[in-house]
């Protein structure tokens, strides 16, 4: 073969060869038949066509000039080898795209390294002046600038950032205030669109020749376009003024969700626009496109969601293709949407949302990095080169000003928002247990920004069907405008005078996350006992359905099942053990590591100390990760309460009871320790006894009734220490119906050691012989001792003699 290859690669290098003379191989070059041209021979060698052989005369040597001088009228003439050459058009599109994205980099990096430009502007009025700027250098050498193009901004810049926002989303606050974020997404979108568009129709109406033919339909068109408020326009300045979670949420969750609505509103006015008669059929079917976009969207998202999950169960053993899982299978979600005039930014929220938490438990650590950053990377480009491009569409489009329209659109726009969200903020907080005070609903409404995306959707507008469409824009861009700059430059000021509350910039620690969970356990427990299903119950529900079923399907081997805290414990250990037994010495030993991890690490020599690196990010974010994984869960009860079908607990009086005499003793052995005094060297014998009554007979006289004295009983354990007597049992004399004996009379007051009570019973709660009447009357000498009925308070039991 390589023999047979030989001449072909000689044949090829010939023309390349100057200074050598090939011969042309006889059994190659053939003669043609009669009557045919000659067909030099051609082959495909490697994808590439050779040149066709040269004839006898090329493959002379050229440094042999023939013998007479007419060989030099026949030879050929060739070009120089070309050491320079330049082709732009060959690479002109992607390395304007390099350049714009150079650009884009380059000023976002500007206005951070200057912080007082950047504390005062917003990043994106800056960019808008750059693309202004750049618009008109380009049309002062007098080329054509680039025009933010429709397609290129939904296929390809819009993408990154909503995918960045629906994968990142904060779920927990999404949830718990989805109520409220549907309602100023659909009722106030479909407001703002009809209030602007009718109020417009009158303008149009009243306002002159130039704005009499357009009719309600544009006008509508128009309001549906210029009432949706832009998630890249929000992003940009409540990212900035660090806004609290609940009202960056509310409308950042508005600019989400309303892309639906303004899709259906969009598509269904462009159609009826070119209806000679609209009928009731048209509207209802109207409609029912609205619940076909937005869940036809978010189904389309949670399928490629699910999708995308089961692939990340078999990438343990290829780690590097991982990240493309997610971008790719996103991508292909918000793409297949597009395709059935679906909401393409609900199936990226809607993929996001459902592929991280399985995605993140089969994926490593790096891939989850690359992940978070390139996300973060590509959105701000795609967000810098948004705003830079509307400058520079700002210059090079055509425009077409109506003072009237522009200054009519701009109020009307301004006073449909502040209605809206007072009118709606006023029902809302009837059912919502935090109610939004005047200074968020002033945030919310303040906070309604135009940007890119109205842009597009006024460029997408058709000459042929909408000749106003250069007035529409005009309007758009001054809209945009005064949104982005006015209110995104005073928002901030704003912020700072109402004393907005801000947003916690630090993590919430590992107790704040139990204390969390522990609430939503206790408020799932209190709505099953009230029979109320609230959002804890089926967030409960919808909690172990995807612990029992989804997780075994989505997440790879033993990581379906909850991770065990001990034994990522003992794993640390063992891993930090044997880095302590490497290092030749245990060094610093971080509180982490018990002592019984290294209690057989016994180092011969004990080198320099050695610190253990800390802890790294990821490593710590894993440790969180297992921790919340690993806290309480909500009970896993199926059964429901109800507070009607309760039953009274039989025991519940009993142990009222015996807790009011338990109170009773406590109370009784607190007056004991104020009158009773006791040597704390040993115990008094009953002659003692009797010796420091007979000190004083006045106050201490026995009197008839001798056998109701009282016993006292006292614990001996600790005699050294006042506070170890304590009153356990008081019994008088002569109880349970038996005489008392001739010896207990003469002793009087005596003291008796206790008797350790029998295992398992109560001494307070079982009923004993002092609860009668006759022995609680018993107990009053123990507080009135003696003749005198009211005893002052710190007067000693038994008084000192005189």
């Amino acid at each position: 073969m390589a023999l047979r290859a030989l001449p072909w690669a000689l044949l090829l290098l010939g023309p390349l060869l100057p200074g050598q003379g090939l011969q042309a191989n006889p059994m190659l070059t053939s003669e043609p038949p009669q009557g045919q041209p000659a067909q030099p021979p051609r082959a495909e060698i490697g994808g590439f066509t050779p040149a066709p052989p040269a004839s006898a005369q090329e493959i002379q040597p050229l440094n042999k000039q023939p013998a007479n001088g007419s060989g030099e009228g026949h030879a050929k003439h060739r070009k120089a080898f070309p050491v320079l050459a330049i082709d732009y058009d060959h690479i002109r599109i992607p390395f304007e795209i390099s350049l714009w994205i150079l650009l884009a980099c380059l000023m976002k990096l500007g206005f951070h390294v200057i912080p007082s430009v950047s504390n005062i502007v917003p990043e994106s009025c800056l960019l808008i002046v750059v693309g202004l700027l750049v618009g008109g250098l380009i049309k002062g050498v007098g080329e054509k600038p680039p025009i933010l193009k429709s397609d290129i901004f939904f296929l390809f810049l819009l993408p990154p950032i909503i995918l960045d926002a629906g994968y990142f989303l904060p779920l927990r606050q999404f949830t718990e205030n989805l109520g409220t974020i549907l309602i100023f997404a659909v009722v106030g979108t479909v407001w703002n669109a009809f209030f602007l568009g009718g109020l417009m129709y009158a303008v149009c109406q009243l306002g002159g020749p130039g704005l009499n033919h357009i009719g309600l339909l544009a006008n509508l068109l128009f309001g549906s376009i210029i009432s949706a408020v832009d998630p890249v326009a929000v992003l940009a300045v409540f990212e900035e003024i660090h806004i609290n979670e609940l009202l960056h949420i509310l409308v950042f969750g508005e600019s989400l969700l309303n892309d639906a609505v303004t899709v259906v509103l969009y598509h269904l006015f462009e159609e009826f626009a070119n209806f000679e008669q609209v009928t009731i059929i048209d509207i209802i079917l109207g409609f029912l496109s609205f619940f076909v976009v937005s869940l036809g969207g978010v189904f389309v998202g949670v399928i490629y969601g699910v999708i995308a999950a089961f692939t990340s169960r078999f990438t343990s053993h290829i780690r590097v293709i991982e990240p493309l899982f997610v971008f790719l299978y996103s991508y292909m979600a918000y793409l297949s949407a597009e395709l059935f005039h679906l909401s393409g930014i609900m199936a990226l929220i809607a993929s996001g949302v459902v592929m991280r938490p399985y995605v993140e438990a089969n994926i490593s650590h790096k891939s989850h990095t690359t992940i978070k950053y390139f996300l973060k990377m590509w959105s701000s480009v795609s967000e810098t080169l948004i705003f830079i491009f509307l400058g520079v569409s700002t210059v090079a489009g055509h425009h077409y000003w109506n003072w009237t329209f522009v200054i009519s659109t701009l109020l009307f726009c301004l006073i449909a928002r502040v209605l809206g969200v007072l009118v709606l903020t006023w029902f809302i907080n009837k059912f919502r247990i935090v109610k939004l005070t005047p200074k968020d609903q002033f945030i919310i409404a303040y906070g309604g920004l135009r940007g890119a995306i109205a842009f597009s959707l006024g460029y997408l507008l058709d000459y042929k069907h909408f000749g106003m469409r250069d007035m529409f824009l005009t309007a758009i861009i001054t809209v945009i405008f005064f949104t982005v700059f006015v209110q995104g430059m005073t928002i901030r000021p704003l912020v700072d005078l109402l004393a907005v509350k801000k947003k916690q910039e630090t993590k919430r620690s590992i107790n704040e996350e139990i204390h969390t969970q522990f609430l939503d356990h206790l408020l799932t427990g209190i709505e099953d006992i009230c029979g109320h299903y609230g959002h804890h119950h089926w967030k409960d529900k919808l909690n172990r359905f995807n612990k029992k079923y989804v997780k075994k399907c989505l997440i790879a081997g033993e990581r379906s099942k909850e991770p065990q805290l001990i034994a990522f414990y003992h794993k640390m250990e063992m891993k930090q053990a044997i880095e302590l037994v490497e290092s030749g010495g245990i060094g610093k030993i971080p509180s982490a590591v018990s002592t019984v991890s290294i209690q057989n690490i016994n180092p011969k020599t004990l080198p320099v100390e050695r610190i253990l690196p800390a802890l790294s990010k990821d490593k710590e974010e894993e440790i969180r990760k297992i921790l919340r994984n690993n806290l309480q869960k909500t009970r896993q009860r199926l059964r429901s309460y109800n507070r009607h079908t309760l039953v009274a607990d039989p025991y519940e009086e009993a142990w009222n009871q015996m807790l009011l005499r338990r109170q009773k003793a406590r109370q009784l052995e607190q007056k004991m320790n104020n009158y009773l005094t006791v040597p704390a060297h040993k115990l008094d014998s009953p002659t003692m006894s009797r010796a420091r009554i007979g000190s004083d007979p006045l106050a201490y006289e026995p009197k008839a009734d001798s056998e109701n004295l009282p016993i006292i009983t006292i614990d001996p354990a600790s005699p050294q220490s006042p506070e170890s007597v304590d009153l356990m049992s008081e019994e008088p004399k002569g109880c349970g119906g038996l005489p008392p004996s001739p010896e207990e009379d003469e002793e009087g007051l005596v003291m008796r050691v206790k008797e350790p009570s029998s295992p398992g019973t109560d001494d307070v709660f079982t009923p004993g012989t002092g609860d009668s009447p006759s022995n609680q009357r018993m107990l009053r000498c123990l507080s009135d001792p003696g003749p005198r009925p009211e005893p002052e308070e710190g007067e000693p039991f038994i008084p000192k003699a005189q």
